[in-house]
């Protein structure tokens, strides 16, 4: 799961406009407001948040209203009113489906943001007050409708996990806007693995969005991140640890969070070597992904050769780590490490009778390849990943840190365990997995064994191992 590595952080919900205005809105209405909106003098709009994590927003709303007014629901619903020396606007913003009134406000001229940046179906009124006393005048009225407009989708790049995770919810997206004309931009490491498969979406890197000013043509546009510090809700409408790292895309675009992988299509679909073989990945980019078991994988490269399996190992690097802690690729393996295209390391997946790797970007891209996945994994909770009958975790033992909201997640640390760190329990949550645990789930595999010229052979010691590991607590 590459989700800890997004460069969504804490830091990004601070540059958004939740800011006290700059200039004052003549009246609140009284009427409860759940969900406000900020609002500031006009020309005061923010437009993307620190660190280049997206591209930045138009820097102003780009629907034209009448009277000088403008909109858009570009991360969140956008309005501008012009200043106006006499007379007042009376602005709200509604929620269609939920039937609230978000905010409202009298001004002479503003700026105002919604709070909300996820998908929400707003309606936006506008009317004049005229200063001799006649009814407010409608001037606009306008229901936020996606049909036949484009729409931008915004993915942080550096990752992969993430985003095979919320790949297929734009897909989706689509597919409920008729005629919707969405694109999305993300890394470009990805989206040969795309393109070919979802003709109907535009994909294209951030760079691109930028060269075809894709921002200052949406009607809306919508941020898809790990919000791990927002409190409020503001960027996500539920915590991702609550849902998932993939289904939380599901409810910021506002459509079925069921999961579905998304269809890869590759240059080669040849299968690379006639043998039968599996695929390991055992790198992460956080000591709290390892399976800390010291002779886990040892054990276990020995049970899938000795039941008649070629083991390949598909990492980037064949050692990673920082500072004292390095993890080395296990012996016995065949090393197919090195910065290779993704496509080739799809390949490989696609063809693997089955995949036993660690909640990492890999696992995701063996998801997508429709290759069972054993997946090892103590620092996160089962539902944060997608579901496989074959996922490992110990609850005997501490577990779960990175969906606990207490727990907040340190890109920076590598050896972070917010619970034991600096004890012997210190990543018990993978240490406390055993080789003969998981070598009992490769061998529920339906189709495990078939390949072995002898009866299947658990290699793990069982007793000595348990005796071993739960001594260091």
């Amino acid at each position: 799961m590459d989700s800890c590595d997004n460069p969504m952080s804490n830091t990004s919900q601070t540059a958004m406009p939740m800011s006290l205005p700059t200039a004052s809105p003549t009246a609140l209405s009284a009427v409860p407001m759940p969900v406000p909106a900020s609002l500031s003098a006009p020309g005061n709009l923010p437009g993307t948040l620190p660190g280049a994590s997206y591209p930045p927003l138009a820097a102003q709303p780009t629907q034209e209203g009448p009277e000088g007014i403008r909109f858009d629901f570009n991360d969140g619903c956008r309005l501008v009113l012009p200043v106006r020396t006499s007379g007042k606007w009376l602005v709200r913003l509604h929620d269609l489906d939920s039937g609230n009134i978000l905010f409202e406000s009298e001004n002479q001229g503003a700026t105002i943001n919604s709070s909300k940046r996820w998908y929400v179906r707003f309606r936006i009124e506008v009317m004049s007050i005229d200063e001799d006393a006649t009814p407010a005048r409608l001037v606009l009225s306008h229901d936020c409708d996606l049909t036949n407009r484009d729409v931008l989708i915004q993915f942080p790049i550096g990752t992969l996990g993430d985003t095979l995770a919320w790949f297929s919810y734009c897909d989706v997206f689509a597919k409920r806007h008729p005629g919707c004309r969405v694109s999305v931009a993300m890394s470009g490491l990805i989206i040969p693995l795309l393109r070919d498969s979802y003709p109907q979406l535009n994909l294209v890197t951030h760079a691109q969005a930028l060269e075809l000013k894709l921002a200052e043509q949406a009607y809306a546009s919508y941020r898809i991140g790990l919000f791990f510090d927002d409190v409020a809700n503001d960027h996500q409408p539920t915590d991702f640890r609550m849902v998932g790292l993939h289904r939380t895309a599901a409810y910021i675009l506002g459509v079925d969070p069921k999961e579905e992988a998304p269809k890869l299509s590759l240059p080669d679909e040849t299968r690379p070597i006639p043998e039968p073989y599996v695929c390991v990945a055992v790198q992460a980019t956080s000591a709290a992904k390892y399976w800390n078991n010291p002779s886990g994988w040892l054990e276990v490269v020995k049970f899938l050769k000795a039941n008649g399996y070629r083991v390949i190992c598909i990492d980037q690097k064949p050692v990673n780590g920082q500072g004292i802690t390095w993890n080395q690729i296990p012996h016995g393996v065949e090393d197919e490490t090195g910065d290779r295209p993704l496509a080739e390391r799809a390949r490989w997946l696609r063809h693997a009778d089955f995949f036993v790797g660690l909640s990492s970007g890999l696992a995701w891209l063996a998801w997508a390849a429709r290759t069972p996945v054993v997946m090892i994994s103590g620092f996160s909770h089962p539902t944060n990943e997608f579901d496989t009958p074959y996922r490992i975790n110990n609850f005997h033992s501490c577990n779960g840190c990175w969906n606990d909201p207490k727990e907040r997640f340190d890109h920076h640390d590598f050896l972070w365990c917010p619970r034991h760190a600096g004890t012997p329990r210190q990543f018990e949550c993978t240490r406390l997995i055993t080789a003969s645990h998981v070598q009992r789930v490769i061998a529920s595999i339906p189709s495990f064994g078939v390949h072995a010229k002898v009866p299947l052979k658990m290699v793990a010691r069982t007793e000595s191992d348990q005796r071993r590991l739960v001594g260091a607590r």
